[in-house]
């Protein structure tokens, strides 16, 4: 820190020298991120609530309707008319909340102690950091030929230390949706917590839903499913950080809370205390915004991106891994190696990421990435090839 105070020029000078070094949405050569740029209208709101603290909720009493406003209607969104939860950093928080509701619930009516946790290999990793924090162990369950859970697999792993099962509606390497209607009938038979992760798909699965797209059942309307993660930063456009975790009682909840006497309200359930209230009021702003009909639109443009994507990746000889079911497309080259290009990729200045279960290039068609910036990426590929 300098001695004395330092010119405001100066110092914005310093910042936007910092901030040229940023990768840009705008350029649309981010193609691994399933983060976006938040619209406008997001960011106008967010700035208005800056100094907004959810973690003191009896200080800012308009801010806390807001969330609750913001978690019922993400609810409704997945079948759910009384909605408990937060919005949160994103959805590693938000899964870190569920499975800490998970093992607590089970250690308070099952007396689980050292509990296991069972999920998919294509699951987020912010789940091994669950189980490192709350002392779990995971079990991973196989996959089958398409890449999903093999539920089978689940069935066989269950223990009497198991205290919740994980799937994904939109897994982050294939955007794939598990069959979490099966998994939601093991979690019944087995008196077990099932959490589904929808961080990616949550924003987009309704929405298609509408356009015609032909979904298996993934959200409450199943009864096994007890939380879900969903991320209004991601397909939402909210700004970062905003993440939901929803969760069906409030007892998930209740078995979270600890005492914070010195705060306006005695109870808090979530993992961090101080919580930015700006990224709720901006969910709530633009979830208003676009309403359903706008975010119908904007999940028919990006499936139109995708298919339009994947079509021509075949017309140049590429191999897709899966055929999309969401906005994200993976595949690679028939005779070079995925790193290679990668490589030859990030030499022509395209930002990519590859997977790992399978290896692969994976490209997230999210709302920066427009058609021209495609048939640019195409070009490439072309020459590459």
């Amino acid at each position: 820190m300098e001695e004395k105070p330092v010119d405001k020029e100066l110092i914005l000078k310093e910042l936007a020298n910092f901030q040229s070094q940023d990768c840009k949405y705008s350029e649309g050569r981010i193609l691994g991120s399933m983060c976006t740029e938040a619209h406008p209208f997001a960011k106008e709101v967010f700035c208005k609530f800056l100094d907004s603290n959810l973690g003191d909720p009896g200080l800012f009493k308009g801010t806390k309707s807001i969330e609750d406003k913001v978690i019922n209607s993400i609810g409704k969104m997945f079948s759910l008319d009384n909605a408990y939860g937060h919005i949160v950093t994103g959805g590693t928080e938000a899964n870190i909340m569920a499975i800490r509701a998970a093992r607590n619930h089970a250690k308070k009516y099952k007396n689980i102690s050292n509990g296991e946790i069972i999920l998919p290999r294509s699951a987020h990793f912010s789940f091994k950091k669950a189980a490192d924090m709350l002392n779990l162990k995971i079990v991973e369950a196989n996959l089958d030929d398409n890449f999903k859970i093999d539920v089978n697999s689940v069935e066989e792993k269950i223990s009497d230390k198991t205290v919740a099962i994980v799937g994904i509606a939109g897994t982050t390497e294939l955007g794939l949706i598990d069959p979490i209607d099966k998994l939601s009938d093991i979690a019944l038979e087995n008196n077990i917590y099932l959490h589904v992760d929808a961080a990616f798909g949550g924003f987009s699965i309704p929405f298609l839903k509408r356009l015609g797209y032909k979904f298996p059942d993934f959200d409450f309307s199943l009864p096994g499913v007890c939380s879900m993660t969903v991320d209004p930063h991601k397909m939402g456009l909210a700004p970062i950080p905003a993440g939901g975790i929803i969760f069906r009682k409030e007892e998930y909840l209740d078995v979270m809370a600890i005492n914070s006497p010195y705060l306006t309200v005695k109870k808090q359930s979530t993992i961090v205390g101080t919580r930015l209230g700006a990224s709720t009021a901006a969910t709530y702003a633009i979830m208003k915004y676009f309403g359903k009909e706008g975010y119908t639109k904007i999940a028919r443009n990006l499936m139109d991106n995708t298919i339009f994507f994947k079509e021509e990746l075949k017309k140049l000889g590429y191999k897709l891994i899966v055929e999309p079911e969401l906005n994200l497309v993976s595949f690679n080259h028939p005779d070079m190696d995925t790193k290679q290009l990668a490589n030859e990729l990030e030499s022509r200045n395209w930002r990519v990421s590859t997977s790992s279960c399978p290896v692969a290039i994976r490209v997230v068609l999210m709302n920066h990435i427009k058609k021209e910036h495609l048939k640019e990426l195409l070009k490439d590929l072309k020459e590459i090839y």
